[in-house]
């Protein structure tokens, strides 16, 4: 006898030993349950072929039709992705609202003898307990903000002092972008804003509120990802470290770590462009003489002097930062990132 399936609302049950997404390809790219695993039982593809025959021929023609590539699809997974699953596998299954996607896949699965659950409202459920996080876990934690100029490092920084056990939202590296204008990361596409919200539900929800939480400073958009609302107004209301570097270790820095701006400087015209009504168009000129000169220092200073640092400084005064403390450094090199993480650590 297979046994029941059975029902829950609670995705973090250690009890899984696997999440599995029903739902189509791009259904699961927009977003899903971290950790899930896609095993659509209708690609895209076949989910509008059913949905066309059902509006156009009849809802049985389409019933039929559709049991025909589910079976097909699931018995493609089980000589596939389970073909090894063991005898105690207990997966988590869900589709968009708990309905005909993922009770199908589990009925069979419950057939072979594996004990499954369903997620009782599907990835609405999920959605609704994320909305719900973002809105309440932001007033809990007591964020320390870590702020400078650009280049100097501050997400290397971040980054280390988690390693070292300090708790961390890195908003720049769960949106996959540096934050600025030519931020985009190569090799690197920004999620969704659902996938950027659920990536930022799974770290607050983790961590501990009695303990300090480091976030940079960013803007209320990370590239084309917008910061929820809620944990935006708490950073507003937050106090600050501040990090401070000559500008030559920065510009050094920034030229390590934007190489790909170099081997490709056409990805710069969108600052150029974007930034000339700001800056005037005298300094953009030389900006592009720097560039054909091959003069990056050049380049990379001149953009912090006439641009960057002037805006930040802007921002900054604007903003009444409430610093408790400063962090100064002569370098930014791999040495100088430790001993400022070491130090970041100790603070918090």
């Amino acid at each position: 006898m297979s046994p029941p399936i059975k029902y829950t609302t609670d995705y973090l049950s250690p009890g899984f030993t696997a999440i599995i997404d029903v739902r189509s390809g791009t259904e699961y790219a927009e977003d899903h349950i971290p950790g899930a695993i896609n095993m659509p039982v209708l690609n895209d593809a076949e989910r509008a072929e059913v949905g066309t025959m059902y509006k156009q021929v009849g809802s049985f023609e389409a019933k039929r039709r559709g049991a025909v590539l589910v079976s097909r699809n699931i018995s493609y997974h089980l000589e596939t992705e389970l073909a090894n699953a063991p005898r105690n596998f207990s997966p988590l299954i869900y589709c968009w609202r708990g309905g005909q996607r993922s009770r199908a896949m589990a009925r069979i699965l419950s057939e072979i003898g594996w004990k499954v659950t369903l997620l009782e409202g599907g990835y609405k459920t999920y959605r609704k307990q994320v909305l719900v996080g973002l809105d309440e876990i932001p007033a809990t934690l007591h964020p320390i903000i870590l702020r400078g100029r650009t280049g100097l490092a501050k997400t290397r920084i971040l980054r280390a002092a988690a390693k070292l056990g300090t708790q961390v939202i890195d908003l720049e590296g769960l949106a996959a972008h540096r934050g600025s204008l030519l931020g985009s990361v190569p090799g690197f596409d920004q999620p969704s804003q659902r996938k950027f919200e659920s990536r930022i539900f799974d770290v607050m929800r983790q961590l501990d509120p009695a303990r300090r939480v480091v976030i940079e400073a960013e803007s209320n958009n990370v590239g084309a990802c917008h910061v929820p609302a809620e944990l935006w107004r708490s950073m507003g209301r937050s106090q600050s470290i501040q990090i401070t570097a000559p500008i030559a270790a920065r510009v050094e820095f920034l030229l390590g770590d934007y190489q790909h701006l170099m081997t490709e400087p056409e990805r710069l015209n969108p600052l150029l462009d974007w930034v000339a009504a700001r800056v005037g168009k005298e300094a953009v000129l030389r900006w592009r003489k720097a560039i054909a000169n091959g003069d990056w220092t050049g380049f990379v200073t001149s953009v912090l002097e006439d641009h960057y640092d002037p805006a930040y400084d802007r921002s900054a005064a604007k903003h009444g930062h409430k610093d408790i403390c400063l962090l100064e450094t002569k370098s930014l090199d791999a040495i100088a990132v430790a001993q400022l993480a070491e130090k970041l650590a100790a603070i918090i």
